[in-house]
């Protein structure tokens, strides 16, 4: 009986993480890294370059999601997004590669720096 509450509290933790940085990649534009990256680290206990990693692939598809809801709202300017996603590619996979040459303490200290510089960023312009 305890193994399958274990389970149950282990797909709870997921659908927490999942609702949580969906909601923030929806309502933020972004950001969803910064929730998911720390939570499956922390409370699924999972190594730090795999949880980037697989943030990545978690955030696509809340993207996609929010983009049929901006789009049908008329929010999202399609040129200037074509012309962003070029650069966005190459960046994507120059960071994808060096995401895998980069030592964990390293990528934590990175990641911290890339959080604090954002929450700074947003309580300045707030």
């Amino acid at each position: 009986m305890k193994n399958k509450a274990s389970i149950i509290v282990r797909y709870m933790k997921y659908a927490a993480i999942g609702f949580i940085t969906g909601a923030a990649n929806g309502l933020f534009g972004s950001g969803g890294g910064t929730i998911a990256v720390p939570a499956m680290v922390t409370l699924l206990g999972v190594e730090e370059h795999k949880a980037h990693a697989t943030a990545i692939s978690i955030i696509l598809p809340l993207t996609v999601m929010s983009i049929f809801y901006y789009a049908s709202n008329g929010h999202i300017d399609l040129l200037l997004s074509i012309k962003v996603v070029a650069g966005g590619l190459i960046g994507g996979y120059i960071g994808a590669k060096l995401l895998g040459k980069c030592p964990t303490s390293l990528l934590k200290k990175l990641f911290g720096i890339f959080m604090i510089l954002a929450g700074i960023r947003m309580l300045i312009k707030a």
